[in-house]
């Protein structure tokens, strides 16, 4: 199948391509033109039929009408302007071809003898033709043909020249033909080429000597030729042109004296750069357009050169001073900071006196750094800087002068207009650190504040005149209307927002400090000893100090301190705390400090931070329970617990408003002291603990005059009566999963170096799926003295107690281990421990001998031995809190498999198979002297503790039932 065929066999996409494309573009618009020769038609329409991906292989039928400018060239040939330009690539939005170079010179040949023409011929036109068009009046086909250098074989830098022959001359053959030639001889290299400049090009024109000018050139010179070729369909129309460089350029106009020769006077400045030739529209003199003179010593256009060419354009009036900064700048060849410049007067603002003969000023235009030749100027830095004038003694000896100035940076020389003085413009540099540093910026400012007290102006300044380098230990005078939102914190001390914050740098560009932290909180400290004011910066020496300020209405003067802590380097939680310490008081020292102690410390979360809460914030308040040492409420509490800081508001944003707490009434705590606030402070120490109830603060009931504890609501209350409630719905899976909690609570107590000293169920309370530990510490009653208490004397409910601790051990880690044993026994069984016996100096002795609880089921094995471990005699063979909690997560994990099995394989009637317990198996009866709550228990001469005689033989119980007849207990009927 030929081109034709597989273009055709779609009406829309081409076979070959598999698309729409340009062979596509072409035959649907073959109907919409004709030669009129069926010859020309078909070389046409095959030429585009196969210019499926290069629309450069195709021809195109082109109207006469689409060429102007038709002028006879030699032989057949002519040569015209085509309109459209030719076709690049297909436009999806107007559906049409893309083209470029409108306007573009082109050849007409003829093309003769239509019959006769070799495919060798049709072969050289379509690579070198854009298309064919007829001479409506002689009826000639002509072949269009770009204009393609011999030379080169493309379309050179000389053909573009040529192509604009027509639109310029200078009025003189000999200036056009030689300009012409240059262009012509430039295939690929523009930059022997000449070109006519308007006159008008040309600006800022300037006599230099004879027949010399300087002048700005607008335009600046070629580069290249800018033909706009992008490739894609995103390719946008533009102008064709010469690309050029260095727009408004200094350059030299030479006047060109004969122009009959103007190779001949090229020649003699072949050593510089020439652009072109341009005519003086008043003289008419024709005129060389140079590059400027170079350097002699750098053979190039340097520095030295640029100042060169502004010599005339300024004057000092004075010869000397005239020629010295000549000079000067004569030898800045490639440095231009050793350049003087004659600087007019009018540059400078801000003019104060120092000292005598010198004064401070800022200079509008800064210091020259290097030529910019887009702006044709010098190119500057430090706009606005601060410099010292310096008046110059004896300008006719100006070297002098200087030399006493080498270590300071001279910028340059100008005249005071009122006293003709002349004055050095010197860098305003410090002398300790040869650089204009911090100090000097200081200085500037001297006479723009005081404070009204010479002492604290001094002060301030000398820590101004010290920072070279470092703002850290600066000061500064701080006007008290540069603060707001001023709120009194305690006494001499205040609060309040700085508008324009601390300065952390010199700004060049805007000649002032810049500064971060805008309306940051500082605190306001009365200074009380302005005379002695380097006593009480010592004081607050470990606090950032920013300034001083002064009271309007009390004339009182008053640090500026940072208002961060010191621990964290930035305003935390615990900053806010302390602004509020002097907005609540529960009433008591000991606890003020102990809430405030812990609110310091909360720096950067807020969950263990406690605080004072007033009583009128709770209501629905509603008695619960009774414990060891006061009753426990339950109430809703109106905010609601902090969850984090609101900058907007400036106070606690608060969550879970109208919420339910406990209140846990300590009694007799009226009298509260630090030592059992420090007691209490272990719940805080570890309640971050998921599984430890939450403390949020302290109130106190306003009739009784007790403190409470607010804590976290537990919905089920304590396990021990839920266990009263609901043991028969749990299986052996729920009472592991509860263990774990109590267990990962333990441990996190354990690993804060806390002992808990009371634990035993009733400290032990449900919320939902959650079984949480409370009451860490008070094991103790509230107005308890360590000093009184005696070897033998003992706070807690005796089954729970440890034998090493009811022997007056000290409590211990291991005391608690024991303790959750005890709690293991009670949760599988349902049962208080020994809750048939009376909880006696007697049975405190079995304890110590070895009594332990009995199960009333069947318990796996592995349950049984960790029970047993927990409560070892010998307390170093007891597990720590972190073997428990894993051991009871492998149980989790095993229990509905391998323990499982161990019971089907021993089916007991008492361990059904979902190990339900069946509700009558809880019913027990409690000894009348069975005492469940804290209490002072006092033993004398218990034995040494110890382990049952067959203890670790058998597995299938904590102690076997010999040895619990032994001791003549039969407590588990």
């Amino acid at each position: 199948m030929d081109e034709k065929e597989l273009v055709k066999s779609s009406n829309n996409i081409c076979e070959k391509c598999n698309r729409i494309c340009y062979a596509k573009h072409f035959q649907q618009n073959f109907e919409n033109w004709t030669s009129g020769n069926d010859d020309i038609d078909k070389l046409i329409q095959d030429t585009q039929i196969s210019a499926h991906g290069d629309v450069r292989n195709a021809l195109e039928w082109i109207p006469y009408d689409k060429f102007y400018d038709i002028k006879y060239f030699a032989g057949d040939k002519y040569r015209a302007k085509w309109i459209n330009g030719y076709m690049i690539d297909w436009d999806n939005n107007y559906q049409n071809w893309i083209r470029k170079n409108q306007k573009i010179i082109v050849e007409l040949k003829e093309l003769n003898n239509l019959k006769n023409i070799t495919s060798k011929f049709i072969n050289w036109i379509i690579s070198n033709a854009f298309g064919i068009t007829q001479n409506p009046e002689t009826k000639n086909y002509m072949i269009v043909l770009s204009i393609i250098c011999e030379k080169c074989n493309c379309i050179c830098y000389a053909k573009h020249f040529q192509q604009n022959f027509e639109n310029w001359t200078s009025g003189n053959n000999d200036i056009d033909k030689f300009i012409q030639n240059t262009q012509l001889l430039s295939h690929k290299n523009v930059d022997k080429a000449l070109e006519w400049i308007p006159y008008d090009k040309f600006y800022n024109i300037n006599y230099i000597a004879k027949d010399k000018y300087k002048a700005n050139w607008i335009d600046g010179y070629i580069t290249y030729w800018n033909d706009n070729i992008s490739g894609n369909k995103n390719w946008k129309r533009k102008n064709h042109n010469w690309e050029r460089e260095n727009q408004n350029m200094t350059v030299e106009l030479k006047k060109l004296d004969n122009k009959k020769n103007t190779t001949l006077e090229f020649t003699m400045d072949e050593f510089r750069k020439a652009y072109g030739i341009t005519q003086n529209p008043e003289s008419k003199d024709y005129m060389m357009v140079l590059d400027v003179e170079k350097c002699k010593k750098c053979n190039l256009v340097c520095y030295a050169s640029y100042f060169q060419q502004s010599f005339h354009n300024w004057t000092s009036g004075n010869n000397n001073i005239d020629k010295f900064i000549q000079n000067m700048q004569l030898l800045a060849h490639d440095n231009v900071s050793k350049a003087l410049e004659w600087i007019p007067y009018d540059k400078f603002y801000s003019i104060e006196y120092i000292a005598e003969g010198e004064y401070k000023t800022n200079w509008i235009d800064g210091y020259m750094i290097n030529w910019s030749n887009k702006d044709q100027s010098w190119k500057r830095k430090d706009q606005n800087m601060i410099v010292k004038l310096k008046v110059l003694d004896s300008p006719n000896n100006i070297v002098l002068k200087l030399t006493d100035n080498i270590i300071i940076k001279v910028y340059g020389i100008i005249e005071i207009p009122e006293t003709k003085d002349y004055m050095l413009v010197l860098d305003n540099k410090c002398i300790k650190c040869n650089n204009t540093c911090n100090a000097i910026h200081f200085e500037y400012f001297f006479g723009y504040w005081t404070s009204g007290n010479n002492d604290i102006d001094k002060f301030i300044k000398n820590t101004q005149r010290s920072s070279h380098k470092n703002l850290d230990k600066v000061l500064e005078w701080i006007p008290y209307d540069k603060f707001y939102n001023i709120k009194y914190i305690a006494e001499g001390e205040y609060k309040a927002n700085w508008i324009d914050g601390y300065m952390i740098n010199w700004s060049n560009k805007n000649q002032s400090w810049k500064r971060i932290d805008q309306n940051m909180i500082v605190k306001l400290k009365i200074l009380n000893n302005p005379k002695n004011i380097i006593l009480e910066f010592t004081d607050n020496s470990i606090t950032k100090v920013y300034g001083i300020t002064q009271v309007p209405e009390t004339q009182d003067y008053m640090l500026v301190l940072d208002y961060k802590c010191l621990k964290c380097n930035n305003t935390c939680y615990a900053i806010y705390f302390e602004y509020f310490f002097g907005y609540w008081t529960s009433g008591n020292n000991d606890i003020d400090k102990f809430i405030q102690n812990i609110q310091l410390s909360s720096h950067k979360n807020i969950d263990k931070a406690l605080e004072w809460i007033p009583y009128d914030k709770f209501y629905n308040i509603k008695y619960i329970t009774k414990g060891g040492f006061g009753k426990v409420y339950r109430a809703n509490w109106i905010d609601g617990n902090m969850s984090h800081w609101d900058d907007n508001d400036d106070n606690w944003k608060r969550a879970g408003q109208d919420m339910f707490i406990a209140l846990k009434s300590l009694k007799d705590s009226k009298n509260v002291t630090l030592e059992f606030m420090n007691e209490i402070a272990s719940h805080n120490k570890v309640d971050d603990s998921y599984f430890i109830i939450k403390f949020y603060g302290i109130t106190q009931d306003p009739e009784t005059k007790n403190y409470m504890m607010v804590l976290e609501y537990a919905e089920n209350g304590s396990l021990r009566n839920y266990l009263n409630t609901s043991y028969n719905e749990l299986n052996l899976t729920n009472k592991i999963n509860y263990l774990f909690n109590i267990a990962s609570g333990l441990e996190n107590i354990h690993e804060k170096e806390i002992i808990h000293r009371d634990l035993h169920i009733g400290n032990v309370l449900k919320n939902n799926d959650v079984i949480l530990i409370t009451d860490m510490g008070l094991c103790k009653p509230i107005n308890h003295k360590s000093s009184e208490n005696t070897r033998n004397n003992i706070y807690g409910i005796l089954p729970y107690i440890a034998p090493d601790i009811l022997r007056g051990q000290s409590y211990t880690k291991e005391a608690d281990i024991y303790s959750f044993g005890i709690i293991m026994c009670e949760v599988i069984s349902g049962l208080p421990p020994y809750h048939d016996l009376s909880h006696d100096n007697n049975l405190a002795m079995k304890i110590c001998q070895g009594l332990r609880p009995r199960f009333n089921i069947k318990v796996p094995q592995s349950i049984v031995h960790l029970v047993k471990r927990c409560l070892d005699a010998n307390l170093l063979n007891r597990p720590t809190a972190i073997e428990i909690r894993d051991k009871l997560q492998e149980l989790q994990i095993e229990v509905l498999v391998k323990i499982q099995k161990e019971i089907n394989e021993k089916p007991d009637d008492n361990f059904s198979i979902n190990n339900r317990v069946p509700l009558a198996s809880l019913s027990y009866k409690t000894h009348p002297e069975a005492i469940y709550t804290s209490r002072l228990l006092n033993f004398n001469k218990l034995p040494e503790p110890k382990n049952s005689d067959d203890y670790y033989e058998q597995n299938e119980d904590i102690i076997s039932q010999k040895f619990s007849e032994s001791l003549k207990f039969n407590f588990l009927k």
